[in-house]
Order: C-alpha cells, then structure tokens, then sequence
C-alpha cells in the first residue's frame, strides 16, 4: 500500500508539474467549477463505458485519452501511435491551444475513416468531415475549443502553475475540470466521430487534400498515417486554429520515435521541441491557422485549391525536415 501510494504521487506531481497533461491545465480560480462534478446530460442511447477518468489516470495526457477510447469503441486500439500524441496535450506542446482532446480524438477519427473506405481520397475527405463534427461537439461541451479558455489560466506562467499545484491539491487530480470534462465528453466524442463518419456529403472534392496529411507525406508517411492526421487540416477541422501541419509534423516524428523506445511516452522525444522552435521561426511565432494563411477555410474544396495551388508548401518543408 505505501509502495501504490508513491506511484499515485509520483503520477500526481508529474502532472501537475509539467502543465503537460491535460490535468495539468484543468486549474481554475473558480473552485466550484474545478471541482464540479456534476454531469450534464448525454444522448441515453450511447452506451459506452463510463471509465474516461480511469483512463485519464492510467495514460496521463488528454491527447492520448481520447486516442485510446476512441480506438477501443472502434476495436482497433494502437499503442505506439497513441503514446505519440502525449506531446499533443496541453493545447499542442502545452501552447494552449485546441485542447488535446481534439488532437486525440481527430487521430482516431482518421484512423476509423481509413478502415471504412476502401478509396483513398474518400477516406480522407471523410475524416477531415468527421474531425469538424468532433470539433463542433467539442465547443458545445467546452464553450471553447482552446485549453487556455477552458483553464482560464496561462501555463507558460510558472506561477500559475503553482496555484494550479496548490489549488488542486485538495480535490485531487481526478476531480480536476479537464477529468470531469473528459468524463462527460467520452459519450458524445464518440457519438459525434460516428456521425461525422456516417455523414453523407455530395459535394466532397474528387481528389481532397489535407495540409497536415502533405507534411505527413513529406514526412514519409503510410496512407495510413496520411488519413489519420488528415482531419488536422486547416486548424482541426478547417477551424482556423492552431496549425494542424505543425501537430501532423510533431506527431510522426514522436512515432518514429515511440516505434525505437517502445513502451515511453511519447513526451520523452526531443525532436519534438526542436520541431515547434523551427515552426515559431518560420512563422514569425504565430500559430493560427488563419492568420499564417490569411484566410479560413469554408470547405474542404476551398482548403484543397490552397494546398494544391502551393499554399504553405514552403512552411511543410521545415516542418517536414526539422
């Protein structure tokens, strides 16, 4: 008992102290809301198993979360690629932006969607149509889609990371907003990844293309791999967020990394880093879809004509070869 006791220490500070799991940005100056653990009603005939904060605890980092359980509801659990998307917490390298959850769940989403469909082009159309009703589920339950608006706090901010730690303390870890969010959240995530995998759409272009799914190409990777990131377009969903090339780039070269230390969290990679630092050079430190593109994106059409006319192709490239 002393020994588990330890273990649940050691894994509660290590949360806590990094801010790079999601539980390390579910501090809230609010007290009620950070430990609420009221639950908001849910579709009733999505029956899944309600072990979201069970899971949270074992794999320690939201992003891979919601890998996990969205690939378990699929029947097709992928440890190693799971492991590499712990750098997506923390809102993409604890930058705080689109909460890891999305990353998680759009990773599983792609994943799903190349299974169905036999067709390349359709698979990742497909998954970047399931990644938006991901994302759109995600802001009804969140109010946001951003780790730094749901926290209310700013984890580059080493005192704020202190309040987090002191603040927390007393709830414990598991009654923290983003382990309540996540326990809440797990039914409709995969609600809404059948849905948007389930959705028939006539007006998909004939041969789509993915920002995030072209640095993963440049990147070497599978087809597989291509439409597993492929919803990262535009910002996750063409949302015009935080650079869904730049969470592709960081993702791959994590699991080439997790594929050489089997079984390590994917935090561990160093090249990870090294690939933000080269992207916040190359952009001048902004982040935003939107902005670095100097436009949104309304359709898969409209990101496919960016992309294919040379749009960011140069900004890949660093990505791809950092």
């Amino acid at each position: 008992m002393k020994n588990k006791g330890k273990m649940k220490r050691r894994t509660f500070l290590k949360l806590s102290a990094g801010a790079a799991t999601a539980s390390a940005a579910a501090l809230m100056l609010n007290s009620e809301r950070l430990f609420n653990t009221k639950h908001a009603s849910v579709n009733n005939s999505i029956t899944v198993p309600q072990d979201a904060k069970k899971v949270f605890s074992k794999c320690g980092a939201c992003s891979n979360t919601f890998f996990t359980l969205l690939n378990r509801e699929f029947g097709y659990p992928k440890n190693a690629a799971e492991l590499a998307s712990d750098p997506l917490a923390g809102g993409l390298m604890n930058t705080q932006n689109q909460c890891g959850m999305l990353w998680g769940s759009t990773l599983a989403v792609g994943a799903e969607s190349f299974r169905r469909h036999k067709k390349h082009d359709q698979a990742l159309a497909m998954a970047i149509t399931g990644s938006q009703h991901i994302v759109e589920s995600f802001s009804r339950r969140a109010k946001s889609v951003n780790c730094r608006n749901i926290i209310g706090l700013d984890f580059s901010n080493r005192y704020d990371i202190v309040e987090f730690a002191l603040k927390s303390l007393p709830g414990g870890y598991k009654n923290m907003i983003c382990m309540n969010l996540a326990e809440k959240w797990a039914p409709e995530a995969i609600q809404s990844a059948k849905e948007g995998l389930s959705d028939k759409q006539t007006d998909l272009p004939q041969l789509p293309a993915s920002c995030a799914s072209e640095c993963a190409k440049k990147m070497g990777a599978s087809d597989e791999e291509m439409v597993m990131v492929a919803g990262f377009a535009g910002g996750i969903g063409l949302s015009g967020n935080a650079c869904g090339a730049l969470g592709s780039a960081i993702w791959m070269n994590t699991l080439a990394w997790c594929r050489k230390n089997p079984g390590k969290s994917g935090y561990s990679n160093p090249n990870a880093k090294e690939i933000l630092k080269a992207f916040f050079d190359a952009t001048d430190h902004e982040i935003l879809c939107h902005l670095i593109c100097g436009q949104r994106f309304e359709t898969i059409a409209d990101h496919t004509e960016f992309i294919k006319n040379g749009g960011c192709d140069k900004l890949m490239d660093v990505l791809a070869q950092s």
